[in-house]
């Protein structure tokens, strides 16, 4: 007998975003299983973005539905998808840059610890996880670009998620720091983290996505395990301009 599969943690169905008459995204759907890495990529444009801000509630869906963890979740806005437990980076990180690092991250922890000392400790532990807890005390606008967007995943991490949505964590690093930021992902996953990961670099999308998720002018062009992604004639011919010999 097979074992029985779990509920989807989010599914998106038929998610369609529409600006000035225009298709951002067109009837995209997939799923995120408990426990998955899933790697969202696409040419420039593609949608990943808009898809993204769906998701994350920055956004409401022109046309369907996304649920998470059994819940319509479609067009609630992020502060009430964060108590839910969706927490998510930005492609331009954006620290508080007057503030220390364990300030920001205390910020960010009053959402679900509202107590100084609590969200204090809390902040403590997330940064410990994340590799800046040597830097806690130093100004936020004194990290390197790494550092940034270490806190920028760490701020995330302080509201507890279930699900994570990381924009282009590894984009703009050196490969020691990519590196490093790979092993971080994926020790998020190992701690229970479901994530769904946008980013273009190629190696770090195949090496720890589970799945993958291929987008073009708006529409899903492929999704399945890395390799088979990979080789998709569809796939190949959305980033090279041209279908393989």
């Amino acid at each position: 007998m097979s074992e029985p599969r779990s509920e989807p943690l989010l599914q998106v169905n038929a998610v369609t975003k529409t600006f000035g008459g225009l298709h951002a995204v067109f009837q995209v759907s997939f799923h995120i299983a408990p426990g998955e890495i899933i790697g969202l990529i696409g040419p420039n444009g593609a949608g990943k973005t808009t898809l993204f801000n769906v998701i994350s509630g920055f956004y409401a869906p022109s046309k369907g539905q996304i649920h998470f963890k059994g819940q319509d979740i479609s067009g609630k806005p992020p502060y009430k998808l964060a108590v839910l437990g969706i927490g998510r980076t930005f492609q331009v990180v954006k620290p508080f840059a007057g503030l220390t690092v364990l300030e920001n991250v205390i910020i960010a922890s009053f959402a679900k610890h509202p107590k100084r000392r609590q969200a204090e400790q809390h902040a403590w532990r997330i940064l410990e996880t994340t590799g800046l807890a040597d830097r806690a005390n130093a100004q936020a606008s004194s990290l390197t670009l790494a550092g940034r967007k270490r806190l920028e995943v760490s701020k995330a991490l302080a509201l507890e998620p279930t699900l994570l949505l990381l924009d282009e964590v590894v984009a703009g690093l050196n490969p020691t720091e990519a590196d490093k930021t790979i092993e971080l992902i994926l020790s998020l996953r190992s701690q229970g983290i479901t994530i769904l990961i946008v980013e273009h670099i190629m190696r770090v999308i195949m090496n720890i996505s589970d799945r993958v998720v291929v987008l073009n002018f708006g529409q899903k062009i492929a999704e399945g395990i890395p390799r088979d992604v990979a080789k998709d004639s569809g796939v190949i011919q959305a980033y090279l301009g041209e279908a393989p010999q």
